[in-house]
């Protein structure tokens, strides 16, 4: 799937299945905060997308995705290096489903986010 937004930050899909995914980010001068750290948004933006190519495979056709919501806790900063984002599906229902994203580096925790998606079939144009 074209993603021109995560190429814009830079992020790299590594694996992808039927309920994981996992992502990469190198570190650069883009991503940072006025304080010399990677901005929240970058971390956040991992994990939502990381979500949704973990979902996306086990979509029936003509169905789709949405995030409801994301909670994201962040536990230590990052200003240079090689960022790893692992998400896996913990439950999926006919239209929620739930995932748990954990953006590491050197496999140290660097932050962790829970979010639901919508599952919804889409019009027959967008199809």
């Amino acid at each position: 799937m074209d993603h021109p937004f995560a190429d814009l930050i830079g992020l790299t899909l590594d694996q992808q299945g039927s309920g994981s995914s996992t992502f990469s980010l190198s570190v650069d001068d883009r991503h940072l905060n006025p304080h010399g750290v990677v901005h929240g948004a970058v971390l956040y933006a991992m994990a939502d997308t990381g979500m949704g190519a973990a979902l996306y495979p086990t979509l029936d056709a003509g169905y789709a995705c949405a995030t409801i919501d994301i909670s994201i806790s962040y536990f230590r900063p990052v200003a240079q290096g090689q960022l790893l984002c692992e998400t896996v599906l913990d439950n999926k229902g006919r239209t929620i489903a739930h995932l748990t994203a954990r953006i590491t580096q050197n496999d140290k925790l660097v932050a962790q986010a829970n979010g639901n998606f919508a599952i919804m079939s889409t019009p027959p144009e967008r199809r």
